[in-house]
């Protein structure tokens, strides 16, 4: 399959770790297991076919805790679509899927090493996200 659009750049636009004291840290470090991802995409049209993408990916405990910390990073993509691409559809997937795939690894790494490096080293994440899955789940 030939690629419909081209990264220009991209760089972490954001980057958040809050753990508001000694005691959270602690609560937290027993309790990360049950921490949950939430990925969340946008875009902004820019000039000459060129689109901003920001995914952001958190990691938090979605329970309802006083005791909890939370991590985000919002990572920023340029990319330039190819001409031939007309369809609203097509771009769609190209934003929410061909370039989420693309960028995932960076994405995967910059968080893992902001959660490895504010305390919690047992850090990993058990399985891919499958941006394939989540765009046709999204369609139906």
């Amino acid at each position: 399959m030939i690629e419909k659009f081209k990264i220009l750049g991209k760089y972490i636009k954001d980057l958040s770790s809050e753990t508001p004291d000694i005691e959270t840290y602690v609560f937290v470090r027993e309790r990360i297991s049950k921490y949950q991802l939430s990925i969340d995409i946008n875009s902004k049209a820019l000039k000459n076919k060129m689109i901003e993408v920001n995914t952001t990916f958190k990691f938090e405990d979605k329970e309802q805790s006083k005791k909890k910390s939370y991590f985000e990073i919002v990572y920023s993509t340029v990319i330039k679509v190819d001409d031939e691409v007309k369809e609203k559809k097509e771009l769609e997937k190209i934003i929410l899927c061909d370039v989420q795939k693309k960028i995932y690894p960076d994405i995967e790494k910059a968080l893992l090493d902001l959660l490895h490096n504010s305390g919690y080293p047992g850090i990993k994440f058990e399985k891919k996200v499958d941006f394939e899955n989540l765009y046709s789940q999204r369609l139906n």
